[in-house]
């Protein structure tokens, strides 16, 4: 059985392996605390960028530093577990800190996929540099209208109107 959720390590040891095959690296992070279709699509459009798709899975502190109290709905080794069921999710490493800057700067990866509710320049300035420094093309995946956990999340407190 190939083992897809790992440590930072061994993540640049695959993209260290990749790099040497000619192959690309993608990676992305987030929360991903419940996993939706724009996930999924998200996800999908982010591994078409190259020859594997790592996940940068923010750890529970950080979800709730990011998010506020109550979340995340799901612990980080749960919704780990869930992304490395995902076809199109080669590798998933659970990080600390609020921002993925440390772990970019470790893993080098050769192309970085954010959300298209992003832009270079709302980027957050260190990862920026940190992709930078690793000389990764950073490419924005289209975003699936109405589709976010915070609108399922007030769906289940009773608004369904906002549930898409």
């Amino acid at each position: 059985m190939i083992v897809k959720v790992i440590t930072a390590d061994e993540l640049t040891a695959r993209r260290d392996g990749l790099d040497a095959d000619g192959r690309r690296l993608v990676f992305t992070n987030g929360c991903f605390d419940l996993l939706h279709v724009g996930h999924v699509r998200y996800l999908q459009g982010a591994r078409a960028l190259g020859d594997a798709l790592a996940v940068g899975l923010n750890a529970d502190g950080s979800v709730r530093a990011l998010k506020g109290a109550g979340r995340p709905l799901n612990p980080a080794e749960d919704r780990a577990e869930v992304l490395a069921a995902l076809a199109c999710v080669d590798f998933v490493t659970v990080f600390g800190e609020p921002r993925a800057t440390r772990l970019l700067a470790r893993v080098r990866p050769h192309v970085y996929a954010k959300g298209g509710d992003y832009t270079l320049e709302t980027l957050h300035p260190e990862e920026r540099a940190a992709l930078q420094a690793a000389g990764a093309r950073i490419e924005f995946v289209p975003m699936v209208p109405g589709r976010s956990t915070t609108r399922l999340v007030e769906a289940m407190r009773g608004n369904p109107a906002e549930g898409r």
